[in-house]
């Protein structure tokens, strides 16, 4: 987040960043946090996290992959999806 940004705003400009779909009508999914949103990075350094998820039905634009963060971006269906889910976003993806 930036500095004086609302959470909303986040992740409209984060989904933006990351996929160039801008997003509409967001409304708050869940609140997710616990052991499996510690990590350790290779330096050691640890941290946890707070995942806000928001969803929507309502975007517009074309996806596309940009920038280091992400290794690919596609649509999945709830039926349909990968098994290789990491363990700090595999709760909220299921849900």
């Amino acid at each position: 987040m930036e500095i004086g940004e609302t959470f909303t705003e986040a992740a409209s400009r984060e989904v933006f960043e990351e996929t160039g779909l801008t997003v509409d009508h967001l409304e708050l999914f869940g609140l997710y946090s616990g052991e499996q949103n510690v990590f350790e990075y290779p330096n050691r350094d640890r941290v946890f996290s707070v995942q806000v998820i928001f969803k929507t039905v309502s975007y517009s634009g074309e996806l596309r992959q940009e920038g280091m963060e992400t290794k690919e971006h596609r649509f999945f269906s709830k039926d349909n999806l990968p098994f290789n889910l990491t363990i700090r976003q595999k709760p909220f993806i299921i849900d």
